[in-house]
């Protein structure tokens, strides 16, 4: 368990969270950007913050960038890009060793966050915008590694499913961006979406380790200069289309194997008091091996290679995933269902909550043991725009009774069916 708190000034619009513990031999930084998903700028999003990886101004490549990280004593930089409900939001972020643990007297905490503000908002450009050469590199990059998704049956079928369940919804819009959108990025259009996203997103800077608290906000105060806008992260709209009847699409690839994915409109997001309920319904209905999906569906009937369910924090999605037979898809779409009334009826014991809640429990605290974890975890509240903090979600997972979970997964509504099967194969 941890008593850490993370406390949060804002600094000209930037929102400045700080966790001081001498529990790790590192420091981590994240500077999360933050901004509504959206059809015009997710590609150029999903690009940018691979585009200043390339190099800073005073380390204008990525060897001299790499270079001086090794000076560093080995810090680590990268980056990506994450959906949070209908929010797509960037992620630098930087580990550093603790200076305790160093022999040299060195103030590597303010080495990080002057790189890491250098790598955001001082890129090394050529004629004003983005440099040509490295905009063209992380195109042809970002098409393998959307190219790679669709190698990925399982990642591709939870691409699908996502498209057609929320066909008018921002949601569908996957945070790596799309492939069509490429030909259109050049090296203006992404300096001008770059600009865009510094003066219109929400920044939020952890920085979880070992440090003097005033030292690192004087040192923020003084590098981070910028006037940021005072925007609010973007208001958690959840899953709750009137569903009239369930969604059947059915896909056919070269594929040995079937990918059947079920979605549910969960109508429980971070913010509602049956949010920790729902999560542990869902660790009873698939969510790890114990799980009825686990025991009944590739346990018992043997139908599926494998059978697992996972929650979605801010949409309120409930995701269904197993790899079936063809012929088995009737089947293996009933027992899933059975295993769904099972749920609503209340058809599992006081003791597989406890070990539901158990697990849960141990999963929190593992991520509790890494300073990226806790940042992770506390972000939370940012994106739901909710005060609920970590201690108080594994306090309310430890109280959760059985009629809680009937109660919160009694609103799980299913609302679309998808599978991907073989050319030519019945279903």
């Amino acid at each position: 368990m941890t008593d850490l708190q993370v406390k949060s000034t804002e600094q000209n619009g930037l929102h400045l969270h700080l966790g001081a513990t001498d529990k790790f031999k590192t420091i981590s930084i994240m500077l999360m950007v933050n901004a509504p998903l959206q059809e015009e700028t997710v590609t150029a999003r999903a690009l940018i913050p691979h585009v200043l990886q390339g190099g800073t101004k005073d380390h204008p490549n990525r060897k001299r960038l790499k270079q001086k990280l090794e000076e560093m004593y080995g810090a680590t930089l990268t980056a990506d890009v994450q959906k949070k409900g209908e929010a797509q939001v960037i992620t630098f972020r930087m580990d550093v060793a603790s200076e305790q643990y160093l022999k040299d007297s060195v103030s590597l905490v303010e080495e990080a966050l002057t790189l890491l503000h250098q790598l955001v908002y001082q890129p090394v450009l050529e004629d004003g915008v983005f440099v040509t050469q490295t905009v063209e590199q992380e195109k042809r990059s970002l098409k393998q590694r959307i190219a790679s998704i669709y190698d990925d049956k399982m990642r591709y079928a939870n691409v699908r499913i996502t498209e057609e369940m929320f066909q008018h919804e921002a949601y569908r819009l996957p945070p790596y961006g799309r492939e069509k959108d490429l030909d259109q990025l050049n090296s203006q259009t992404l300096y001008d979406a770059y600009q865009s996203m510094l003066e219109q997103d929400r920044f939020d800077l952890y920085v979880i380790g070992s440090f003097q608290e005033e030292e690192v906000k004087q040192t923020v105060s003084r590098v981070f200069t910028e006037q940021h806008k005072a925007v609010n992260t973007v208001k958690p709209t959840k899953a709750d289309k009137e569903i009239e009847q369930v969604h059947i699409v059915h896909d056919e690839q070269q594929v040995k194997q079937g990918k059947l994915h079920l979605g549910y409109r969960t109508h429980s997001t971070f913010s509602d008091d049956d949010y920790e309920a729902a999560r542990v319904g869902n660790a009873l209905f698939g969510g790890f091996p114990s799980s009825k999906l686990f025991i009944n569906v590739r346990e018992k009937e043997s139908l599926a290679y494998y059978a697992a369910s996972q929650i979605e924090s801010h949409k309120g999605v409930l995701m269904v995933m197993s790899g079936i037979e063809f012929d088995k898809y009737d089947r293996a779409v009933e027992i899933i269902q059975e295993q769904e009334k099972a749920m609503k009826k209340g058809d599992f014991s006081e003791a597989e909550v406890e070990q539901a809640k158990g697990m849960l429990l141990n999963q929190a605290l593992e991520a509790l043991d890494a300073p990226r974890g806790i940042a992770e975890l506390s972000y939370h509240e940012i994106v739901a725009n909710h005060r609920k903090s970590i201690q108080e979600r594994i306090e309310n997972i430890k109280t959760v009774t059985k009629e809680d979970v009937v109660r919160a997964v009694s609103k799980w509504e299913l609302d679309t069916i998808y599978f991907l099967k073989g050319q030519g194969e019945k279903a």
